[in-house]
């Protein structure tokens, strides 16, 4: 059996990693996939790529791109859902403010520097026509800390995958004021590339693999049932967001890597781009 670590966020878009570990899909292919569960999100991700914490690591798409723009420590090797993320921009339940307009110069709580959460700031505030330049920012490491951090008064918004937050936004603990999508596809797989020169063949089959089960995911029988029991969902939000949301069989194309990068090249979040083929591979 090859053991090969593996990361991502503990939310519903990994189900179907979770479904073939379960159904032994890896093990039957001779790989003992590894899942680890990381609820503080990309940044953490990142770290753990560079690390050697974790070989594989299923990461928002800005977040990876902007790591590898400073290190190129890996390598993207597929998306792995095509549709936008949508952000809900979340104040506390309790906050004066009832719109986005209302956050400008207010404090953003982010997981951590170079998440999904600190760059999405920087795109909703040049959406919104704000100063990019003096956000303030407090870091908050995961969901229960922008709970705590929101409730405090240390920060004033917090942006987290919307459906996430849901339960959050239905109990009063938070209130959703809006909403930013991802203008790209959300998350992408991207694998060390030390672990990928020696093990190109294995990564190959574990693509094989979860895009057999990803292509079919939403047409299995009442997967929305299992999606809002597994995830501590109501089934209309779990069905309203399995109409949002695409999985992806292919690699991240030039034209949209462009996007990304110079968005966040635009935004002074990068100081440098790299050239397309040094960040993305075909396996």
């Amino acid at each position: 059996m090859k053991e090969v670590k593996i990361a991502g966020v503990p939310e519903h878009f990994n189900l179907p990693w979770h479904m073939c570990i379960e159904n032994g899909e890896f093990n039957e292919a001779g790989i003992d996939l590894q899942w680890t569960d990381v609820p503080e999100g990309t940044g953490k991700m990142c770290q753990m790529l560079r690390d050697n914490e974790t070989d594989i690591a299923i990461i928002l798409t800005e977040g990876i791109i902007k790591d590898l723009t400073e290190n190129p420590h890996s390598s993207i090797v597929q998306i792995f859902v095509k549709s936008p993320l949508i952000w809900g921009i979340h104040v506390d339940g309790k906050a004066k403010y009832t719109s986005v307009a209302d956050l400008e110069n207010k404090v953003s709580a982010i997981s951590r520097l170079g998440s999904g959460s600190h760059l999405m700031s920087f795109v909703n505030a040049e959406k919104n026509n704000w100063n990019t330049k003096n956000i303030p920012f407090e870091i908050v490491n995961n969901l229960d800390g922008a709970v705590a951090s929101l409730t405090e008064g240390k920060s004033d918004y917090f942006m987290w995958e919307k459906y996430t937050t849901k339960p959050l936004v239905d109990n009063g603990t938070f209130k959703r004021v809006g909403e930013c999508p991802t203008p790209w596809p959300c998350f992408v797989i991207a694998v060390r590339n030390e672990f990928l020169a020696k093990n190109m063949s294995v990564v190959a089959l574990i693509l094989e693999i979860i895009n057999a089960t990803s292509e079919e995911f939403k047409y299995i029988p009442s997967i929305d049932r299992t999606l809002a029991t597994r995830y501590h969902q109501k089934l209309d939000d779990i069905q309203q967001w399995l109409q949002q949301t695409q999985w992806s069989q292919k690699n991240l194309d030039e034209k949209t890597f462009q996007i990304v990068q110079n968005k966040l090249f635009d935004l002074a979040i990068i100081s440098k781009k790299v050239p397309f083929h040094q960040l993305v591979k075909n396996v």
